[in-house]
């Protein structure tokens, strides 16, 4: 049966979609094959043959040569066979054609609402792959629509046929931070998951990672690998701890990321509307890198326990409510950034003692 209309819709759909016609072609036929088992009960080997050259589309049945049928649906007698030709025996496989007026009426009634599903398939196909490639880096999304009952923000991310919509959830959203419909805004992309529904893209302005791509971004030596960020730890909108590291003796990890008269890092503060950013030298002993997490207080003695991850510190009773901060965020973004359980105590504590 010729098929010039759909295959002129497949060609215009890769022209303009980037959709594979043979993807689309595809889902065609596996809708003409499942159509017409449903309306023949019992036939199970159906086939279609595509010639694309022709724009040509056949269908055929497949049945068994037997002595005594048993099964019309998969099997034919010798006689019947050989009313096809005389050379069939019993045992061979013979393809019995459709009628094109049959197959016509499977075509028209099945055709367009196969393409428009295999379109969204393909689409959604597309978009996965598209933004599963780009899990953990940075996206710049321009705000569509804010739920204000919910507080979630509607953002639309990268463009033409392979952008998406997602939702930055109310807990994903920096406390404090006020978002407008029309604005840029740059998303951490945190997981891209398969639903019914399409691909769903989880964003956040809170995860950690934001912080390293921002650095990344920002910092060349980052991006090289010259300075490794070993550690973040995050409390968005208010304070990020973050540790550094370099294996060459030449370059100073922390200066690198300050920048010359702190450009680099009051860029990255700039971009998280004021979020303060501690970095300090990451250290293999423990001790030196528990001691270095608590700035910006000084740090008397580190004792670490026995056994677990537990550490005792010691401070100037002058510092004691700077090491622990604001409530306890200080002592907290520490403990995060080193894994450790941390006890400070005042200096006059440890004397007593």
């Amino acid at each position: 049966m010729k098929c010039d209309e759909i295959f002129a819709a497949l060609a215009m759909l890769e022209k303009e979609r980037g959709i594979p016609q043979n993807f689309m072609l595809g889902k065609i036929i596996q809708a003409l094959t499942t159509a017409y088992k449903r309306d023949h009960e019992g036939v199970e080997n159906v086939i279609v043959d595509v010639d694309e050259a022709k724009r040509d589309l056949k269908m055929y049945v497949q049945k068994e040569v037997v002595e005594q049928v048993e099964n019309p649906g998969t099997q034919m007698s010798l006689e019947e066979a050989r009313s096809i030709s005389a050379k069939h025996q019993v045992g061979d496989v013979v393809n019995i054609p459709v009628t094109n007026v049959e197959f016509g009426r499977i075509a028209a009634g099945n055709g367009k609402q196969v393409i428009i599903q295999g379109l969204r398939e393909a689409e959604h196909g597309m978009i996965y792959d598209e933004f599963n490639s780009k899990q953990h880096e940075i996206l710049t999304g321009t705000v569509t629509r804010i739920d204000q009952r919910s507080g979630n923000v509607m953002l639309r991310i990268g463009t033409g046929s392979e952008s998406t919509e997602a939702v930055l959830t109310l807990n994903e959203q920096v406390p404090g931070e006020e978002l407008r419909e029309g604005q840029l805004v740059k998303v951490y992309l945190v997981e891209v998951r398969r639903t019914t529904r399409g691909p769903q893209v989880l964003i956040s302005r809170t995860h950690p990672g934001l912080v390293k791509r921002l650095f990344e971004l920002e910092v060349p030596e980052v991006y090289d690998g010259i300075v490794e960020i070993r550690s973040i730890a995050r409390e968005a909108g208010n304070r990020t701890k973050m540790a550094v590291w370099s294996e060459d003796e030449n370059v100073d990890p922390i200066g690198a990321c300050i920048g010359p008269r702190g450009q680099r890092v009051n860029a990255i503060v700039d971009e998280l509307r004021g979020e303060k950013i501690d970095i300090i030298r990451w250290s293999e002993d423990p001790a030196q890198f528990i001691a270095a997490a608590l700035a910006p207080a000084d740090v008397v003695n580190v004792t670490l326990a026995d056994e677990g991850k537990i550490c005792r510190v010691i401070v100037p009773d002058d510092q004691l409510s700077l090491a622990i901060g604001k409530e306890g965020q200080n002592a907290r973004l520490a403990a995060r950034l080193t894994g450790y359980k941390i006890d400070i105590k005042p200096q006059s504590y440890h004397e007593a003692e």
